[in-house]
C-alpha cells in the first residue's frame, strides 16, 4: 500500500474545499445581513407606495430622512447597551425606566446647575449627572446577576420596577420642564441640516462598535456568550465582566434619557417605557442570537432603522399607526426563524 503523505521536496497541496462551502458561506452572509436586506426592502416598498398613492418620493425627501433618523436615536441608544448584554447571553429589562429616571435627573440637574453656573456648563452637568445616576441601577443589576446568581430576566425585571418608582417619585408624577436654551438647542438644533442628536448618536455608536469589535472587553463578551464554561477555563473574570457589562448597558440608557430630555426640553419618568421592547427588537432584527455569542453594533443600527422606517413610513402613507406593532412583530418572528435556520444549517448547538 503506497503512502500518500508528502515527501521532502514535494509541494503540499491543501485539500479542496467542499463544493457546498461557497453556498454555505453565501447563505450565511445573507442571514447575517438580513437586517440591511429588511431595511432596503422596506425603503423600496414605501417609496413605491408613496409614488403610487401621492406621486411623491419617500426616501429622497430630506425631511423624511431626518425624521427617521431622529425616531431611531432613543431606541438605538438603548439597543446599543442591550446588544452587549444579549451577546453575553443575558437580557436587560430595566433599560426603559432607567432611561426615564435619567431623563428626570437630567432635567433636575440642569435646572439646579443653571442657577449657579453658565448654561452650557449646566447642560453638561445635567447630562453627566444623568449618565452617572443611571449607572447605579446598572451596578445593582450586575451584582445581583454576577454575585447572587439571580437570572438576568428576574433581576432586571425587579430593577424595572425600582427604577420606575424612583423616576416617578423624583418627577412628582409629572414631567419636569428644563429651563436651559443650550439644552433645547442640543435636542432640536442642526448642523448643516444634520440634527445634533443624530451626530452625537453616530459618534457614540462608532465608539461602541470599536469597543465590541476591537477591544479585549468585546472579545471576552463574545466568549462568555458562546460558552461561559470555556471562557471561565480561559481565565476570563466572568463576574467582573458581567458587572461592568450591566453598568455599561445602564449608562447607555442614561445617555438616551439625557438626550430625550434635550429633545423635548423636559424629563419624563415614562420616557423609555415604550422603547424597551424596541431595543430588544432592534438587536434581534440586527442579527444577534438570543442564545448569545453573536451580534454586532452595526447590525443593531440596521435593526433600529428598520423599526423607525416602519413606524414613520406607515404614518407617512396614512396607514393606522397600530399596524406598526404587527409589522415589527412579523419582522422579529422572521428574524428569529432565520437565526434558528442559520444555527441548524451551521450545526450550532441549540438549547431544547
Amino acid at each position: 500500500m503506497t503512502s500518500t503523505s508528502p515527501t521532502q521536496g514535494e509541494t503540499h497541496v491543501a485539500p479542496q474545499a467542499d463544493h457546498g462551502d461557497p453556498a454555505r458561506t453565501l447563505l450565511g452572509r445573507i442571514a447575517e445581513g438580513r437586517a440591511w436586506l429588511f431595511l432596503a426592502g422596506l425603503i423600496i416598498c414605501f417609496e413605491v407606495w408613496s409614488r403610487l398613492s401621492f406621486g411623491a418620493t419617500f426616501v429622497l425627501n430630506p425631511f423624511n430622512v431626518q425624521s427617521i433618523a431622529i425616531f431611531a436615536v432613543a431606541p438605538l441608544l438603548l439597543a446599543t447597551g442591550q446588544t452587549f448584554v444579549i451577546i453575553s447571553g443575558g437580557i436587560d429589562l430595566s433599560l426603559g425606566f432607567i432611561m426615564g429616571l435619567a431623563a428626570v435627573i437630567a432635567a433636575h440637574a440642569t435646572n439646579m446647575a443653571g442657577a449657579a453656573i453658565p448654561l452650557p456648563l449646566a447642560m453638561l452637568a445635567g447630562i453627566l449627572a444623568a449618565v452617572l445616576v443611571a449607572g447605579v441601577p446598572g451596578v445593582i443589576n450586575g451584582l445581583l446577576i454576577s454575585r447572587l446568581r439571580i437570572p438576568p430576566f428576574i433581576g432586571t425585571l425587579g430593577m424595572f420596577g425600582v427604577a420606575r418608582g424612583a423616576a416617578f417619585l423624583l418627577a412628582g408624577g409629572t414631567t419636569v420642564p428644563v429651563q436651559n436654551s443650550w439644552f433645547a438647542l442640543l435636542g432640536n438644533g442642526k448642523f448643516y441640516g444634520v440634527p445634533y442628536l443624530v451626530m452625537i448618536t453616530a459618534v457614540f455608536v462608532i465608539v461602541m462598535h470599536y469597543i465590541l469589535s476591537q477591544t479585549r472587553f468585546g472579545q471576552h463578551n463574545y466568549a462568555i456568550g458562546a460558552n461561559v464554561q470555556a471562557a471561565r477555563r480561559a481565565g476570563i473574570d466572568i463576574r467582573g465582566h458581567i458587572l461592568r457589562l450591566y453598568v455599561l448597558s445602564a449608562m447607555c440608557a442614561g445617555l438616551g434619557g439625557a438626550l430625550y430630555a434635550a429633545r423635548f426640553t423636559a424629563g419624563a419618568a415614562q420616557a423609555g417605557e415604550p422603547l424597551l421592547l424596541d431595543s430588544v427588537a432592534a438587536v434581534v432584527i440586527g442579527g444577534a442570537s438570543l442564545f448569545g455569542g453573536s451580534g454586532t453594533i452595526f447590525g443593531t443600527v440596521a435593526g433600529a432603522l428598520v423599526i423607525a422606517v416602519i413606524q414613520y413610513g406607515l404614518v407617512f402613507v396614512n396607514v393606522e399607526p397600530f399596524w406598526q406593532f404587527i409589522a415589527v412583530g412579523v419582522v422579529i418572528i422572521i428574524s428569529v426563524l432565520i437565526d434558528q435556520a442559520q444555527r441548524r444549517f451551521s450545526g450550532a448547538r441549540q438549547d431544547e
